[in-house]
């Protein structure tokens, strides 16, 4: 495989709006590998025995760009999607555009954006309980979550993406839809 046949799709979506949902379909079906940026995040506040809370997870975030520079996770992320082997890779939680600086450069990138009406959104949410404090938050918590600094320019860069999906469907729908944007791209399995 040369490096020009890799596809590398970069989702860009609202809080709860489903590119986790999607990358791990992907991982699941076609063996990729995602990488995600809170990943990192994640890894920061395990080594220091710190709770993974969303605003913890924030916090990290703007301590390392602070003082590492606004596209320091966005060169960790492509330097490891550059090295991955396969054909197919996916970047899930890309949320601002200094996300995209290195990724863009790379031969095989695609910008997705996902999206779906905030109500579904916070149901999903609060169902999936994927930080510690996501169990109990009210709708209105949630739309101002959706006003903190990691989430405010996600509607702006998703204006920027090739290719949007709205999720408010069904999981068939979500998973026609990259679907049919894989086939756009000529990936075959």
């Amino acid at each position: 495989m040369t490096d020009n046949k890799k596809i590398i799709l970069g989702f860009v979506g609202d809080l709860a709006s489903g590119k986790g949902t999607l990358a791990k379909y992907l991982q699941e079906k076609y063996k990729c590998n995602t990488y995600r940026f809170s990943t990192m995040l994640r890894d920061v506040l395990d080594r220091i025995y710190v709770e993974k809370s969303r605003e913890n997870l924030q916090l990290v975030s703007k301590v390392l760009r602070e003082n590492f520079g606004q596209d320091v996770m966005s060169n960790v992320i492509a330097k490891d999607v550059a090295g991955d082997k396969n054909e197919l890779v996916v970047v899930d939680g890309i949320r601002r555009p200094t996300d995209i600086t290195y990724l863009q450069n790379l031969p095989g990138f695609h910008l997705i954006y996902i999206t779906a009406e905030a109500k579904t959104r916070w149901e999903r949410m609060v169902k999936r309980q994927e930080n510690p404090d996501e169990k109990d938050k009210t709708f209105e918590q949630f739309l101002l979550d959706e006003q903190a600094e990691a989430d405010r320019l996600i509607k702006e860069l998703g204006s920027k993406a090739e290719k949007t999906i709205n999720n408010d469907g069904t999981i068939e729908d979500l998973y026609n839809n990259i679907e049919n944007i894989l086939q756009s791209y000529g990936y075959k399995n």
